[in-house]
């Protein structure tokens, strides 16, 4: 995997013949939660939001949410290690909030592994706040999860 970096990121809807790039993406970022590849093959109920980044046909990142009544859950995000830190996660969230906040969203939330400094970083710099705490939420490795929240303005 070697796109182009000249080449301007793409942001657009996950289609089915994305199903094994985003479960490979997945597989290099222990962080996200690893999904079954068929999870990324079917087609998701209205209010699903999956949403990939890509680059001269190569998937950089991806984003999995879901809006209900009046909020956003992030249930996955993941941008391949080599190419963070230039502004695809950033993309991604502020394309899955637009979209929320246009069908009516006023709040996200999450959850994200405790030891996930990285996560917990990048959220914390799009100004979610810790809501709460879920006592034993993952395992392999068992792990709590701290439960973020960001108010849509």
């Amino acid at each position: 995997m070697n796109p182009d970096v000249e080449t301007p990121v793409r942001l657009r809807a996950a289609v089915e013949a994305d199903a094994d790039s985003i479960a490979a993406l997945e597989a290099q970022c222990p962080g996200a939660a690893q999904w079954e590849r068929d999870s990324h093959a079917r087609s998701e109920p209205a209010g699903y939001q999956r949403i990939v980044a890509e680059r001269d046909g190569v998937i950089l990142g991806f984003i999995i949410a879901r809006t209900a009544a009046d909020e956003l859950e992030i249930l996955n995000l993941a941008v391949y290690p080599a190419f963070r830190r230039q502004g695809i996660g950033t993309r991604l969230l502020e394309m899955a909030t637009s979209e929320a906040r246009t069908a009516g969203a006023k709040k996200v939330f999450l959850e994200v592994r405790e030891s996930n400094s990285t996560a917990l970083a990048f959220y914390r710099a799009h100004r979610f706040q810790k809501s709460g705490r879920r006592k034993g939420y993952y395992s392999q490795p068992c792990e709590d999860a701290l439960a973020l929240a960001l108010t849509l303005e």
